[in-house]
């Protein structure tokens, strides 16, 4: 066996498999038996020559969550307070959201799915698209007007 890592390098192993918040790291390293004191040092060292930065990973993360999932606002606003992302950074970054994006990616996840709802009672297909959408985090009212407006264009000739 190899010696045990020191916390300078467990930090850059964590980092190099995936960005984490400050939080995120804080925790797996003092989970793993560095010393709090320790860790919140090694911590700002990282901060300080931009390897840890809430900033640039809060924005990777909402980036991935709009292109790759087709997050709504609120399931963005849950992965970032979950991952350890401070209530003004995850703010911040949303800032520059607009509202109507909310309305426009819930509609192209609407009709992206209805192929799926084909043969179902326009009730029921209803019923499952706001329960998806609602699960990918829009708004209630988001996620209905977007099931209606995805059903109607869906039953034109």
């Amino acid at each position: 066996m190899g010696k045990p890592l020191d916390l300078h390098e467990r930090a850059l192993r964590l980092l190099s498999v995936r960005p984490r918040s400050r939080r995120e790291l804080e925790r797996r390293l003092v989970r793993a038996g560095f010393e709090p004191t320790e860790v919140r040092e090694e911590l700002e060292r990282l901060e300080a020559v931009g390897l840890v930065d809430d900033r640039a990973f809060a924005q990777q993360v909402l980036e991935h969550e709009l292109a790759v999932r087709g997050s709504g606002r609120r399931a963005i606003v849950s992965r970032l307070a979950a991952k350890g992302v401070d209530r003004a950074t995850i703010e911040s970054t949303l800032a520059d959201l607009p509202a109507e994006a909310d309305e426009d990616r819930a509609g192209e996840l609407a009709l992206g799915r209805l192929p799926r709802l084909a043969g179902l009672p326009r009730e029921q297909a209803y019923a499952r698209l706001t329960g998806f959408l609602a699960r990918r985090g829009y708004d209630a009212d988001v996620a209905r007007r977007a099931a209606r407006r995805a059903l109607e264009v869906g039953s034109e000739p």
